[in-house]
């Protein structure tokens, strides 16, 4: 992935705009990441997979309740208090 600064970014908006619909590009500021900008097919590409993931680990998690694999909330959150393995 390509990587500019933010002045870059700010100075060449135009250029940027034309480069995300190749390839996403990191936005840097002093040195660190602070940003990507993507193309709108490529967030809605991502927001799909990232919906269908969800979807998977809900219907993981039915599946699991209708199997009786479930965990106490309460036991649960005072074993990761105490620092217990379940």
């Amino acid at each position: 992935m390509e990587t500019i600064t933010s002045n870059q970014a700010k100075t060449q908006f135009g250029e940027l705009l034309l480069k995300v619909q190749r390839a996403p590009v990191e936005i840097s500021r002093n040195g660190k990441a602070v940003a990507v900008v993507l193309s709108v097919d490529d967030y809605a590409a991502l927001e799909t997979l990232k919906m269908q993931h969800l979807k998977e680990k809900i219907h993981a998690a039915q599946t699991d309740i209708k199997k009786g694999k479930v965990h106490d909330g309460e036991a649960l959150l005072q074993a990761l208090i105490n620092d217990d393995a379940l």
